[in-house]
């Protein structure tokens, strides 16, 4: 990820507040600008992080989600509302951030990502945002995004609880390292609060802005776990496995 593109003057009106934040400025936004973020998906979790990525101005989202909206969806796909029932949540939640920004790309794909699809989807962009609900499809994306040496945020949640880590390809363990195996017997529809999806959902689009723009210390082998339970947060380091078959030969870029 280079420098970025220059900013205009209705970019540096829009950003003004986050143009203040130190360390981050025109040149953090410059490379928010030129860069490309892969949701995967753009439900509960993935929507808030497409949502945040929008305001902050990443310059182009691929959405990849696939079906049409249910009435079920929406205590926590905030993207979404009710008028939308029965259509595709893809063209929603474009429609919805290209309303938010009009400045920035969206590339909103009716698919979820699979192995048919991923290689496109994860080589077109600079970073992967995995929010899917599912083990395999994590960790088909974190399979491609370190052969093709891809940064990755993890968002994941569970009832109360969520984790987060970002993969840098040759100097973090990746998802094989932690889920050598798909989990048995994982249900892909569990309890969630959409409030603990948009807390996840928040610190993984903070994750992502702050690789792409360099910007503070990302969680780079380590993983954030909270309980909102009770409001617990605590950070646990990771180890990469050297018989690791997705990361063990591959070295910093």
């Amino acid at each position: 990820m280079g420098p970025g593109q220059p900013l205009t003057d209705a970019e540096r009106e829009r950003y003004q507040w986050q143009l203040w934040v130190p360390g981050f400025g025109e040149e953090g936004q410059r490379r928010l600008k030129g860069a490309s973020v892969l949701v995967s998906r753009c439900g509960g979790v993935g929507g808030c992080v497409a949502y945040q990525l929008a305001a902050a101005g990443v310059g182009r989202l691929v959405l990849a989600h696939a079906g049409n909206l249910r009435l079920n969806d929406l205590n926590r796909q905030l993207l979404m509302t009710t008028d939308g029932v029965g259509t595709p949540r893809a063209d929603l939640a474009g429609r919805r951030l290209r309303q938010l920004n009009p400045t920035i790309e969206i590339e909103a794909i009716a698919e979820n990502v699979s192995a048919a699809n991923v290689e496109r989807l994860v080589g077109g962009v600079d970073l992967v945002a995995a929010c899917a609900p599912t083990f395999a499809e994590r960790l088909l994306m974190n399979r491609v995004a370190v052969r093709r040496g891809k940064p990755l945020v993890d968002c994941a949640m569970y009832e109360m609880q969520a984790q987060l880590t970002t993969v840098l390809p040759g100097r973090t363990p990746c998802l094989a390292c932690l889920y050598p195996a798909e989990p048995p017997h994982w249900n892909r529809e569990f309890p969630v609060l959409g409030a603990v999806s948009g807390v996840v959902g928040c610190l993984g689009a903070m994750e992502a802005i702050k690789v792409l723009a360099g910007l503070g210390e990302p969680l780079l082998g380590q993983m954030l776990l909270c309980d909102l339970g009770d409001m617990t947060f605590q950070k646990v380091s990771l180890r990469r496995r050297p018989d690791c078959p997705v990361c063990r030969d591959v070295r910093p870029s």
